[in-house]
């Protein structure tokens, strides 16, 4: 894939973008608002997905294996 056919097929999903979300109807600073603000909301979506995912993983890692059978003994039964 040469970079002319390149261009030219992020050019056609460009253009894809605007029909699917009518932008091509909007005047120009209202597209640069839409955009500023479909920009905004993406980025706060994957910064968030990037803070407070790992961690709801590796809880819900920790309480499976909790829950199959790999429990740490309780500090009581050693004791005894």
């Amino acid at each position: 894939m040469d970079i002319k056919s390149l261009k030219n097929y992020l050019y056609w999903l460009y253009c894809q973008f605007e029909l699917i979300t009518c932008s091509y109807l909007m005047e120009p600073w209202e597209k640069l608002l839409f955009y500023t603000f479909n920009i905004t909301m993406l980025a706060m979506v994957l910064y968030t997905a990037y803070i407070f995912v790992p961690v709801h993983v590796s809880t819900a890692f920790q309480f499976f294996l909790h829950f199959f059978g790999n429990q740490h003994e309780n500090t009581v039964s050693i004791v005894k």
